[in-house]
């Protein structure tokens, strides 16, 4: 393949890594933007990675990782620097890059964000700017819009321990209703994109699950993948944060950033549905049922 054909996945996280597997199954040249020299970075390079160490937030950095590059993703996470980052990459891009599509890992919620909304986090808002500023760039961009995902921690490590312990769902999301999507669902989207970004640039995919439920319904499709019952219980805010959240030890931007997706849960802005992912890929997003019964021994333990 020639130098174009080179990939770059600026954040090699939980979707990142997906998303390079995916790549490089499909012989795409990948090159993998690491922070430190460590057992993550040594896995990447066993899936035929060329691996470099660098930093979002340093200008030189990106533009040596940039050389010979054709299309870049761009993640973060959660992280109170996401806006100096989106915007030196955006910055170097333009001077040094020859980009033929930029994927700008985002969130839904900035779908229903306006420039003086404040319901928002911080962290929210961070990518609603990040936007802005690659859409004033000029690059060819795509923005992957995903709600909240399947594999975050409200979803699995939390539900599997209230399941384990009392067969239920403990979170403070009310009546609201939310359609997770899978981060496999999300790297399918973005590899294919990446794959082929000309079609793309300009676009922006909302990513969820293919229906919005409530709680009780999240339960019962809980409880379907686990042949077991499973109910939900509504905790307030409040209480959920003091014992629950703050347990976690998160670092502050994080922590608030989570408590205000709870809270938008609660509000019922997450109520949103979209076909995209089966647009992009050909494939439906995973059901919960799905996802859940692929993870029975996790959430029995």
């Amino acid at each position: 393949m020639a130098a174009s054909d080179l990939v770059l996945i600026a954040g090699a996280g939980g979707v990142g890594s997906t998303v390079l597997e995916k790549l490089r199954a499909h012989d795409v040249p990948v090159r993998a933007m690491v922070r430190r020299d460590d057992d993550r970075a040594a896995a990447l390079r066993a899936l035929g990675a060329d691996v470099v160490l660098g930093d979002l937030t340093r200008p030189e950095t990106v533009a040596a990782a940039l050389d010979g590059v054709g299309a870049m993703y761009f993640a973060m996470p959660v992280s109170p620097d996401h806006l100096l980052a989106a915007t030196v990459v955006a910055s170097v891009a333009r001077e040094y890059g020859q980009l033929s599509g930029l994927v700008d890992m985002s969130q839904m919620t900035v779908s229903q964000m306006t420039a003086t909304s404040t319901d928002e986090s911080h962290q929210q808002r961070l990518h609603w700017l990040a936007e802005q500023v690659f859409n004033w760039s000029g690059l060819p961009v795509i923005h992957l819009r995903p709600t909240s995902f399947l594999d975050n921690p409200l979803f699995t490590t939390l539900a599997a321990m209230s399941i384990q312990k009392e067969g239920t769902i403990a979170l403070p999301f009310g009546t609201g209703r939310t359609s997770p999507v899978a981060v496999d669902d999300v790297a399918r989207v973005a590899a294919a994109v990446l794959r082929d970004p000309a079609p793309h640039v300009g676009h922006v995919y909302e990513l969820t699950g293919p229906r919005t439920v409530d709680m009780t319904q999240m339960a019962e499709e809980f409880s379907r993948a686990l042949g077991r019952p499973v109910t939900y219980t509504d905790v307030p805010l409040d209480l959920w944060r003091a014992e629950v959240l703050s347990k976690a030890a998160l670092p502050p931007h994080t922590e608030a950033h989570i408590a205000t997706m709870a809270r938008l849960h609660h509000e019922n802005r997450y109520d949103r549905a979209s076909d995209d992912v089966a647009r992009v890929t050909g494939t439906p997003a995973q059901t919960i049922e799905e996802f859940v019964a692929a993870r029975r021994d996790f959430y029995l333990g």
